[in-house]
């Protein structure tokens, strides 16, 4: 994975959003969630790694109770392991809109996501309006 650029004065989260909109996705805030991305994409490597080695090891249990606890477990791991395998395309997929200079923007509107919800979401693509009606439709169409 790529490492972040040091040369740049990395921003706090107080920074960020302390920020005027007028430098909304410059090259300091990029840089800022560059890192986060990258530290996002290991941790979630890791864990992806963690789970997988703990369930290629199972303990040797006796008790039917204890081999019904590992298989839940086990169950509850993969699931996880799923989720997270999943996460990894899309921070890859942000890391190259940093690149191409359309990261913090929704794909749909062209409108800014703004900084709060690509903090609680790195890898938002669209921004809360639009990805709210997204949502709806697919809640609709599910049911």
């Amino acid at each position: 994975m790529e490492q972040p650029n040091v040369d740049l004065v990395q921003l706090s989260t107080e920074q960020i959003l302390e920020a005027p909109e007028s430098d909304y996705m410059n090259s300091a805030q990029l840089e800022f969630f560059r890192g986060l991305l990258i530290e996002l994409y290991n941790t979630t490597n890791e864990r992806i790694q963690a789970a997988k080695e703990l369930m290629a090891s199972p303990p040797e249990v006796n008790d039917e109770n204890d081999r019904a606890s590992w298989e839940e477990q086990s169950n509850m791991s993969l699931r996880i392991l799923e989720r997270e395998q999943k996460l990894l395309p899309k921070i890859k997929e942000s890391l190259s809109r940093i690149r191409s200079g359309s990261y913090g923007y929704c794909l749909e509107s062209g409108e800014p996501i703004g900084i709060q919800r690509l903090l609680a979401r790195p890898t938002a693509e669209y921004c809360a309006e639009v990805k709210a009606v997204k949502e709806i439709k697919e809640n609709a169409y599910r049911a």
